[in-house]
Parts: structure tokens; sequence; C-alpha cells
């Protein structure tokens, strides 16, 4: 009997998950064209699998070890299916290879089986709970009907009623792995999954690389859309990705936003474009909501608008503007989704189609129309700081090894004593640089992630323009917002320049042996990983080097390097402030006085303003500028064992 039956139920599954394959393409054809290279992605998708996304999934090793388990114990598996029952091969060794693939996914089921038993928070349960079962009856099912073909028991051993038996639960494990990968359930991911790996809109991440600067919009062809206003408008591969989420909550987890209780979790924003993929509500969602908004209230299909004033729609506009973009969504998920760059097509469309930026948004956006920076501050006025510095102009030199880009934080007093303490080091070691001064204008990150394309763009191209007119080796800031933009996204411009931070470059003026330095005795120092400078860009080490370099052995807090927590100050999120239970920089806060530092060290004029905005007891916050310029052999060095005290208030005077 399983000999008639077995072929007939494996190809008529195969040939019905390839008409489900048929239906979800169609759904993903449904975005705009993205051109991608077919052949040379799928070639590339097993190295995307086994190495590159199994490098995100490893961070969880238990979970890295069920999932090769169940995953390619489920693909042998399958294949040796099709061959030993499909198409009846007769070979002992096929036999007893699929045993020995059903026997290792049966031993990944029972890892999921644990995992599900009491799953955590941020696991999606609703149909994921029947994973487990599934993948028991599958490789149960598939094992003992395998039995008999490798001669471990007779072809005539148990008779109709067993082989029945064994057909229902062979039937049911290949229809929800067969079938549900392609018409929709737990499996589904593994479908998406793999083609969202060869056909990635960001092909550059894999093989080691990093891609993180938002894609341009072509604001001279009058048929693109202006941004995402409804599923349709993102790309074809887009959409595919939003299909791949495995809903594991990785994401959620690391949330700043979310875990401030504002209106945002990624996980559901993601599903939430599944349901705009294929039409519907959020009724069938089984995970957490976004804070203070209940299941079910939100719905619509790929052609109707995501984000509405009145009536039902896909996703609420403050969900969008709770976001900081510090992409530890991104970095956690081990789908490799890209859910910033959805966010922010999305935001493009709120505000350069409809004006709606909230709070300071519409007020930011227009300082930046008219004043080039986002404080609306006289653009005549931003030397002013450096009045008695004499700080060498470009305008007059017309070369120089070093331009140092000041950024807006120019028109801040307390950044001000930032690039006072890094002009102080320069000088110490005799670096060669210039500054634009009143020529520089804002970057334009700040205008991009509040959606505003069209200013973003106007300012990078008069930036550039007015760089093409010098000749430099490198620009080096202190801010890592204006270091990531004209690293990553001017290049999009025909603008390509050497763009180092400034925690890079004193770490390397210490190893050249530039810096006269004194001994550290301030106490205990703790550093905190900017986004924009770790996640975006991958600079983790040279901060702590830099420390270092002073005799600073740095307290690392639970959170650090890759997984830091946000401080809160990133894509706008301090000017659209949308409100939470908490305050995403008193959180992190929490972290920082965890550790019982005299000092927190911060490398972005953003994460200083926001963590010296908390309220409370709190450590000295100062940049890492400030903390080497006051290590400078220029004043005498205190005594070993100086209070703690005097050594954070020498590190403020001596930049003041």
């Amino acid at each position: 009997m399983l000999d008639v039956v077995l072929p007939i139920l494996i190809f008529a599954s195969l040939a019905l998950a390839l008409l489900g394959a048929i239906q979800r393409i169609r759904l993903w054809r449904q975005g705009r064209p993205s051109p991608v290279s077919v052949l040379g992605g799928l070639a590339a998708m097993p190295r995307r699998y086994l190495v590159d996304l199994h490098d995100v999934v490893a961070r969880d090793k238990v979970f890295a070890n069920t999932h090769v388990a169940t995953g390619g114990g489920f693909v042998a598996a399958a294949v040796l299916l099709i061959l030993v029952h499909g198409f009846q091969f007769e070979s002992r060794l096929l036999s007893w290879a699929l045993l020995a693939a059903t026997a290792v996914m049966f031993a990944g089921a029972l890892r999921v089986a644990a995992r599900r038993k009491n799953p955590p928070a941020r696991l999606s349960r609703g149909p994921w709970m029947r994973l487990p079962k599934s993948l028991f009856a599958f490789a149960s099912g598939v094992f003992l009907v395998t039995l008999p073909t490798a001669g471990v028991l007779p072809a005539s051993f148990g008779g109709w009623a067993l082989a029945a038996v064994l057909t229902l639960i062979v039937a049911w494990g290949i229809s929800e792995m067969f079938l549900g990968m392609t018409w929709g359930g737990p499996m589904k991911h593994a479908f998406a999954g793999a083609l969202h790996l060869a056909f990635h809109r960001r092909p550059e991440r894999f093989g080691g690389g990093r891609s993180t600067g938002l894609k341009p919009i072509d604001l001279k062809d009058a048929t693109a859309p202006l941004g995402v206003g409804k599923p349709a408008d993102f790309t074809w591969n887009q959409l595919l990705g939003f299909d791949a989420c495995v809903q594991c909550g990785r994401c959620e987890a690391m949330c700043p936003a979310f875990a401030a209780g504002q209106p945002l979790n990624p996980k559901k924003l993601i599903q939430d474009m599944v349901v705009g993929l294929a039409g519907g509500t959020d009724a069938a969602y089984a995970g957490s909501p976004y804070p203070g908004k209940p299941i079910g209230e939100h719905g619509g299909d790929a052609h109707s608008p995501i984000v509405l004033r009145e009536g039902r729609a896909l996703v609420d506009a403050e969900t969008l503007w709770s976001c900081t973009t510090c992409r530890a969504c991104v970095e956690e998920c081990p789908m490799m989704i890209e859910h910033v760059d959805a966010i922010v097509d999305m935001r493009r469309f709120l505000t350069m189609e409809h004006g709606n930026t909230p709070n300071k948004g519409r007020e930011v956006l227009e300082n930046l129309a008219t004043t080039d920076n986002p404080g609306g501050f006289d653009p005549a006025s931003r030397m002013n700081w450096a009045a008695d510095l004499e700080l060498p102009l470009m305008a007059k030199r017309g070369t120089a090894d070093v331009l140092l880009w000041m950024g807006d934080g120019a028109f801040d007093m307390r950044n001000q004593r930032t690039l006072r303490a890094l002009v102080k080091v320069l000088r110490a070691a005799q670096v060669d640089f210039a500054v634009l001064g009143n020529e520089e204008l804002d970057s334009g990150d700040v205008a991009r992630r509040l959606g505003d394309e069209a200013t973003f763009q106007t300012l990078a191209v008069r930036n550039a323009a007015t760089l093409a007119k010098y000749r430099f080796r490198e620009i080096v800031t202190c801010d890592p917002h204006s270091f990531h933009v004209l690293k990553n996204e001017y290049p999009a411009f025909g603008a390509s320049y050497a763009v180092t931070h400034h925690s890079t470059f004193i770490s390397k003026l210490m190893e050249k042996g530039r810096l006269a330095l004194g001994e550290w005795t301030g106490g205990r120092v703790t550093y905190h990983d900017p986004c924009y400078l770790g996640r975006y860009n991958g600079e983790y080490e040279a901060p702590r080097n830099a420390l270092k370099g002073i005799g600073i052995k740095v307290v690392e807090m639970e959170r650090s390097g890759f997984r830091s927590r946000c401080c809160g100050g990133g894509g706008g999120a301090p000017i659209t402030d949308i409100p939470g239970k908490r305050r995403i920089p008193d959180m992190r806060m929490e972290e920082i006085n965890s550790t019982k530092a005299d000092i927190v060290a911060v490398g972005c004029p953003q994460c200083t303003a926001m963590l010296e905005g908390v309220v409370g007891p709190r450590p000295e916050v100062l940049d890492i500028a400030e903390l080497v310029a006051a290590q400078l052999v220029a004043a005498p060095a205190p005594a070993r064992g100086a209070d703690k005290r005097v050594q954070v208030e020498r590190a403020v005077e001596v930049v003041a």
C-alpha cells in the first residue's frame, strides 16, 4: 500500500506547493520593480544561508544547533524522501541516509518542543505552537515508513492498518512542511526566507560586508512615489523580505521604543506589512501588540493607504515616528530583514506627500530649509564658539591633511566643549587641519530620518559642491550621524570621502606616539556605544582603545557593543517626541548606574545631550575628546590617588 500511496502523496503535495509558490510570488510582485541577478542570487544563496545567516543565528548557540538539526535535517530528509519514496530508488544507502536525516530532525524537534512549552514573551504563539507536532509528524512518519526500505523491517510489517496510520502521519507532516512553506503557515519563512537571501535588497551585507546607508529616491522621476504610502509602493523584494519573518521576536526584545512603552514593535510592524501584502486584518496575529494598542484594529491590502488619519489602516503614524533608527532590530534579525529602511520609506510619504511630521518636526524641517541648520540659528554664527581659537579656514588655505567637520554641535554650548577639546588634541599632535567655517551646512541626517528626502538631497549636493573646491586627505568629525551620512550616503550623489570618527583618529594618533599623555587617576569609567558609530559602521574598538590609551580600563555595561541600548536621540526621535511609559535615556542610565562608574564616556553629541538630560543621580558624561584633552601633558598630571571628583572637574575645565 505504501509503495502506491506515498509517491502519489509526495508528488501531489509538491504540485500543490508549486501552485502555492506561484501565488506567493504574485503577492510579492505587487511591489515596485527592483532589478536583481536571478542566477547570481540563487547561486549565492547557499553561502548566505550557511555562513552569513548562521553568523547571526549562532549568537544563540542553543537555538543555532536546534536550527541546524531541524532545518538541515528537513532539507536532507525532503530530498531523500523524494528519491527513496517518490521515485522509489532501491538503495539501502539512501534509505539509511533518510533514516539518519529524520532522526536528526526529530532530535531538533525535541528542542523546539521544549522551547515552546513555556515560550518567552517575544515569541509569537498561535500557529507556531503546532510547529513541534508538525516536525514530529514528518520526522517520525518518514522514519517509520523508511524502516522496511532500509531492510530493518520486512516489507509486509504491520499490514494495511499500520500502513494507513503511517500514511496519515506522513500526510500530516508533508502537508505542514511542503504546503505550509508556500500557502502560509509556520514553515512559510523557509521558502520566503531562502528567496529573500537570494534577492536581498542589500546584497552588500553578505560576505562580511556592511550596508547601512539609506537608499535615495530619484526625485527627477515624476513617476516614482515619494516614499511608501501603500504596501504596493515597496519594492517586490522588500515585500518578500517581510514575508520571510519567522516571528522570533529578537527585534522586539532589542527595540528601545518597545521597551519604553512607545507604540512600536518592529515584529508587529513587519507582520502588519504581511497583512497588507495579502489583505485582511491583524486579528490572527499571536504576538506582542504595539504597547497601548489592542490587536484587531489594523488592516488593509496592498493598494490601500498604510496610514490613515481616520478609519482602519495598517499602521498608526505614531508607530512610525517612535523609531530611533538605531538598527538594533536589523542587527538582531536572523532573517536579515531591513526594518529601518521600511520605516523611513513610510516616513518619507508622510512628510513629503502630506507634511505630517509631528510635534517639532515641521519646525526643524523649515529651519533646515531657511537657515541650513535644524535649530534655526543664524548661519553666520556657526564659528562663534571658536572666536578665540583662530581656526584655519579652508577658504583661505585651500588644502589641509584633515578637514574638521564641526556638525550642528557648533551651535550647542555643551558640544562646543567637545569641539574645543578635539581642537586641543589635534594641535597637541600637530595635525594639519582646517574647517569650512560658515561654508559648512547641516549634513542632512535629521532631514533624511524625518523623511524629508528633498531637503537632505539639497544639503548633500550643496555640501558636496563646497567640498569639491578643496583638497584634503580625510574628514574627521565627533558626530557619528554626520560621519555616517558623509561616509555612506553622500557617495550616492557622486561625493565619496575618507571619513573618520574622532575616536578612531585619536586612537591612531596614540598608536603613532603623537600625544604626550598623563596617567589616569579619575576612577571608574564605562563607555556608551553610539548607534551610528557601532551598529551602522561597525566601530566598537577604536573608542575603547582611545580610552585605554590614557590608562582607562572600561567597565562594560551588560548591553554594550552591537547590543548596546540606544540613548533615544537618533532618527529625529527627540523631535517627534512620541510618549511612552518611560524615557529611553532613563533606561540607559539605569544600565550605566549599575556599573557604579564615576564617568560615562561618550562619542556622540546626541548621546551626550540625551544622557545629560536624565534627572537624578548619574555619573559625569564626558566625550572621549574631553577625557583625552584632560590628560595631555600641557598641565601637571595629578598625583596618583587624587580625588576622583578633582579629575572629573579637570576634564571639564580644561576644555571650557
